[in-house]
């Protein structure tokens, strides 16, 4: 069974003075493709003073429009979510046969349709080694999934993760130079390379949710240490019969439960969780994020603790003595019948 997670993400700007605030654009509700069941969300704004408009993008995405008709010297936006980490096969969906292997070509309508997704930056010279390199180093009896796996992995390898602050996404040319960026940066450098080799792909920014693991690892520290969550960006790619694939360079894997989107759009520019302005002023700026889980059931990697088996043990006890307290009613072909609990109890 699903461990069900509870999701709190605050969003905090205070500033020093009362400002105006423009028409805000929320992109922080799981978008319609999200695989993870959402049992539950809510978004909570202050001032109370504002109208929400709630609204699909051009490429689906849910978007809230927030208008301020008053000045205001706090911001605070607040996403409540439950959602069942079902875990899921990342690889449950086929290609179409013309597809199975790289390279091909999408059928006329489908390339029309995702011309958007296709668009290139301008080659960079570091970019354009790196492409030429791995497109010598794919082999002919390569499929396509396998290609993009190998892809992927090579990219975790090669581009080091790192916690990076400043605004903004780093250009294919300075995150391949530097060797390090962040889940964004690499992100980027993904579908870049992905349209460069002729395969349609957008940038996705969602919820990352992992959970502390029931056993430790043979080899090698633990994911993670406790339960966490935070802003997180991948790609997916477009492949025919499959639909829109998820791979998240930061771990070299395919996107699975954990992952829940909440925009997916052609560039990074149209996926900003939260986009809009304010009066001059000073801002000092929050942002919180916690995950907690609220039902899990026993498994193979978690089974009932001493506790739990205690107080099965108790149950169990305590139904016996109401069974032998009394008869037991039992119902046949609509009749009540009442049966000895002696009876129940006879070797016969």
């Amino acid at each position: 069974m699903a461990i069900r997670v509870a999701l709190t993400h605050r969003t905090t700007y205070r500033y020093d003075r009362p400002v105006n605030l423009s028409a805000h654009e929320v992109r922080l509700r799981p978008a319609p493709h999200c695989r993870t069941p959402v049992l539950g969300y809510s978004l909570t704004v202050e001032p109370a003073q504002h109208f929400v408009n709630w609204q699909q993008d051009p490429y689906g995405n849910w978007l809230a429009r927030l208008v301020f008709p008053e000045r205001t010297d706090k911001l605070d936006i607040v996403v409540d979510l439950t959602a069942d980490l079902t875990v899921t096969n990342p690889f449950d969906f086929f290609v179409e046969p013309y597809a199975e292997m790289y390279p091909f070509a999408y059928s006329q309508a489908l390339a029309k349709e995702l011309i958007p997704f296709l668009e290139v930056a301008p080659s960079t010279p570091r970019l354009a080694d790196w492409i030429a390199a791995f497109r010598s180093s794919i082999r002919p009896d390569e499929s396509t999934v396998n290609l993009l796996v190998r892809l992927n992995q090579q990219l975790q390898h090669e581009v080091r993760y790192l916690v990076r602050m400043e605004p903004g996404v780093q250009t294919p040319e300075q995150t391949l130079a530097a060797g390090a960026g962040s889940c964004r940066d690499s992100a980027w450098l993904l579908i870049q390379i992905l349209r460069h080799l002729g395969l349609a792909a957008r940038f996705v920014s969602g919820y990352l949710i992992q959970l502390r693991p029931d056993i430790d690892p043979v080899e090698g520290p633990r994911e993670v240490e406790n339960d966490f969550t935070d802003l997180h960006a991948w790609a997916e790619v477009y492949l025919p019969g499959a639909g829109w694939i998820g791979f998240d360079v930061t771990s070299g894997m395919l996107t699975g439960e954990g992952h829940i989107p909440v925009a997916a759009t052609p560039h990074y520019r149209t996926a900003a969780p939260i986009s809009g302005s304010a009066g001059f002023a000073n801002v000092e700026f929050g942002f919180e994020m916690n995950v907690r889980r609220i039902r899990e059931a026993p498994r193979i990697t978690k089974p009932f603790s001493d506790d739990s088996w205690a107080r099965l043990d108790r149950l169990g006890e305590q139904v016996d003595a109401d069974l032998k307290a009394g008869d037991v009613r039992l119902t046949m072909g609509g009749e009540p019948t009442f049966v000895s609990v002696d009876d129940l109890e006879s070797p016969e």
